[in-house]
C-alpha cells in the first residue's frame, strides 16, 4: 500500500502561537520595515540619515521606531560613536542575512506575477 504524501502547510495552526509564518510578517511585516532592510542590505552599513533620504515617504518616528523594533528582533545592529556630533550607524545581523535570499524570491515573484 502507497502512503499518500501530504504536502506541508504554511501553518499547523492558521497565525496561532507556533505560527513560523505570523512570526515572520510581524517582525518585517508593515510598510517601511523590509525597506529598510533593502537599504542596509545595498550598502552593508548606513546612517540614520541616509536611511531617511533613501525611504521616500517615511517619517522620523517611523523610522526610529522601526529601526527600534528590527533591532529589538535580532535583524538589524546599531552602532554609536561617541564623537561631536555622534555618529550612527547601522547593519544587518546574520539572522537578517539570512533572510535576503527569501525576499529576493518575493521580490521575483511579484516582479514575474504583479
Amino acid at each position: 500500500m502507497e502512503k499518500i504524501k501530504r504536502k506541508e502547510p504554511l501553518c499547523e495552526n492558521i497565525a496561532g502561537e507556533g505560527c513560523g509564518l505570523k512570526k515572520v510578517i510581524n517582525i518585517i511585516g508593515g510598510k517601511w520595515k523590509i525597506m529598510i532592510l533593502c537599504v542596509i542590505d545595498n550598502n552593508e552599513v548606513v546612517r540614520y540619515g541616509e536611511l531617511n533620504r533613501a525611504i521616500n515617504g517615511i517619517t522620523n518616528t517611523m523610522l526610529a521606531t522601526s529601526l527600534k523594533e528590527l533591532e529589538a528582533d535580532g535583524l538589524v545592529e546599531r552602532k554609536q560613536y561617541y564623537e561631536m556630533p555622534v555618529r550612527v550607524e547601522y547593519n544587518l545581523t546574520e539572522k537578517a542575512k539570512s533572510l535576503i535570499p527569501i525576499l529576493l524570491e518575493l521580490k521575483k515573484w511579484g516582479e514575474d506575477n504583479l
